[in-house]
Order: C-alpha cells, then sequence, then structure tokens
C-alpha cells in the first residue's frame, strides 16, 4: 500500500499545472469547513495563471446552515450517512474565444458564453463508510440574461483595458436546470498528515452532461473530512497543500454548444468538434485558523474542441465560520 501511495504522490505532484471542467466546486472533500454554519466567497479570473481566455472569470457566494434544512429542493437531493450539511450558493461566471479585440465571429474558437445560477445543495458523510455523497440541484440562465459580457465591459472600464467585442455573438437565453452528484471515499488517511480519496461526478441537465473520475491527495496539517467531530475553533488550525488530478467524459456542453431550447445562435460548436475525453488537474494551498479559511489555488485543462487549446486559470477562497 505504501509503495504505490508514493508512486501517486510522485506522479501527481509533478504533473504539470500551468488546471476544469468543473469550473466552480464548492464541495470538494478537501474544501470542508470545521462547522456546520459558514459563509465562503470565491473568486475565479485566467488573470492569475497569465492567460486571457475561454474561462475569463467566475465567482461564488455560499452559505452553510442547518436553517437551509427546510428548503423544499432539499427533497430532490440524495442523502448517504446522519452527519449533513445544507447550503445555498450564488454563481456567475463568462467564456471568451481566444479575442475580444475582434467585430467578426471566430470560427472554430470558442463561443461567447455566460451562466447565472443559484445552486441548492446537500453533503451528507457516512462516518462507518468514510463516505460523502453530495447533491446538488441548479437553477438558472445562460445567455446574455447572464450579463457576463455587461460584468465584463465594466470591469475593463475600470481598470483601463480595451473594451471587449464580440459579445453580440453569445450564446442565446436558454433554461439552466442541472443535478449533480459527487461520491468522494477516503482510501488512506496517515495521522492526518496524508490522505488520498477517490472523486467521482456525474452532472445531467441542460447545462452540462459530463462525468469525473480521480483521486484528491492532501499533504499537512488537517482535520478529516469523513468524520463527525465536535468544532473546537480554539484548535482549528489546518495548514496543507492538495492535488486533485480528473479524467472527465463529455456528452453535452451548452457553454460550447449552444442550450437545448434555444434556436438560432449567432455561433456554436458542433457535436463533431468537441473533445469527448478531457484530463484537468487542481492544485492549491489551504489555510484555516480559528473562524478563517484561506485558499489559493491553480487550474489547468486540456483542450475541450478539437481546435482549442489547453487552458489554465487561478482562484482565491475566503471563508468564515459563523
Amino acid at each position: 500500500m505504501m509503495r504505490y501511495l508514493k508512486i501517486f504522490i510522485l506522479a501527481s505532484f509533478f504533473i504539470p499545472k500551468p488546471g476544469s471542467a468543473q469550473r466552480i466546486d464548492q464541495t470538494a472533500s478537501f474544501r470542508n469547513m470545521a462547522g456546520d454554519k459558514y459563509v465562503r466567497l470565491h473568486y475565479d479570473n485566467d488573470f492569475f495563471a497569465k492567460s486571457d481566455y475561454y474561462y475569463t472569470q467566475g465567482y461564488s457566494f455560499e452559505v452553510v446552515t442547518p436553517g437551509l434544512s427546510k428548503n423544499p429542493l432539499n427533497k430532490l437531493l440524495l442523502q448517504k450517512g446522519r452527519s449533513t450539511h445544507y447550503g445555498l450558493a450564488f454563481e456567475h461566471y463568462g467564456f471568451t474565444p481566444t479575442s475580444i479585440s475582434s467585430d467578426a465571429i471566430l470560427y472554430n474558437d470558442r463561443p461567447f458564453a455566460g451562466a447565472i445560477m443559484l445552486k441548492s445543495f446537500r453533503i451528507s458523510v457516512d462516518t462507518a463508510s468514510k463516505t460523502r455523497l453530495v447533491a446538488i440541484l441548479s437553477t438558472g440562465m445562460i445567455g446574455p440574461a447572464a450579463f457576463a459580457g455587461k460584468m465584463q465591459q465594466k470591469i475593463h472600464s475600470w481598470t483601463g483595458d480595451r473594451d471587449p467585442k464580440g459579445w453580440q455573438y453569445q450564446i442565446k437565453n436558454d433554461l439552466v436546470l442541472n443535478y449533480e452528484i459527487q461520491f468522494q471515499k477516503q482510501v488512506f488517511n496517515f495521522k492526518n498528515a496524508v490522505a488520498l480519496n477517490t472523486e467521482t461526478q456525474v452532472q445531467i441537465g441542460t447545462l452540462n452532461n459530463k462525468a469525473q473520475a480521480g483521486f484528491t491527495l492532501r499533504l499537512g496539517k488537517f482535520d478529516s473530512p469523513f468524520k463527525d467531530a465536535p468544532v473546537q475553533l480554539a484548535r482549528n488550525f489546518q495548514f496543507y497543500i492538495y492535488n486533485q488530478p480528473l479524467i472527465g467524459f463529455n456528452a453535452y456542453d451548452a457553454t460550447l454548444q449552444g442550450g437545448l431550447f434555444s434556436t438560432h445562435n449567432p455561433y456554436t460548436l458542433t457535436g463533431s468538434q468537441m473533445n469527448r475525453v478531457t484530463f484537468q488537474d487542481n492544485f492549491g494551498l489551504v489555510i484555516q485558523c480559528w473562524r478563517i479559511y484561506l485558499e489559493y489555488y491553480q487550474s489547468f485543462l486540456t483542450k475541450e474542441f478539437q481546435t482549442g487549446m489547453n487552458h489554465c486559470w487561478g482562484g482565491i477562497k475566503v471563508g468564515f465560520l459563523l
């Protein structure tokens, strides 16, 4: 067992990390906070990876509290285990092609697209089997209603950058209704200093249909996300790095191919242009001290369509236990 763990450690940490088909992931096991009541802000930007194309920006604000157990949508969320956290997350992000300087459609490039949604989620932990089941229901809109273009234009005006062109060709308004299941299982944990667990994710709906599978490795000082222990804030200090390589299988992506219900989009990619298999890697640093949660990470994603390119971006998270 230790021999295979050493091989995996060496392999995972020497994978190039210039980082995800999963853009914003609040519920990964390595992002577990030491309590059942907290708020957390997440911000992504490809500026952190010195690029300026494809997934250009995203942010979310999440709230987890026992009071959200009364959310009627929870009846649609699967559960496994007795320890349960309930949450809501507001999420917004945008995509651009490789250039925002042209007023013409850039064929064989990524379409302009924006998405805005509200996520209801439940995290349930089975402490006996060391597993976590996460169920997420996302509702919202893709298209101009998500105001991603207007936001990018406003940010560029604040920063003095060139005015982005081409948003008139973005994917048209359509409904976002997606269901996601994540299953995480602990494989190995040595004194909360080295831990390995498997990751499986499946997403079905109008935004995307895809699956991902891989591993998460953590090194440092941390609490296990697979146990249900009382929170001791005075002793809550965690410091660790993580690496998460994932293989993705993509059947459909509305930000590339257009929504299921809208027609006559100015420009989209066809199914034959899609890469059905992708590789992503997330690598980051987390610090938790008393009530504060801080995280910085980098993400890498291989090209999602045949004429595309690999892409990188970075992100930060700031959370606070209530």
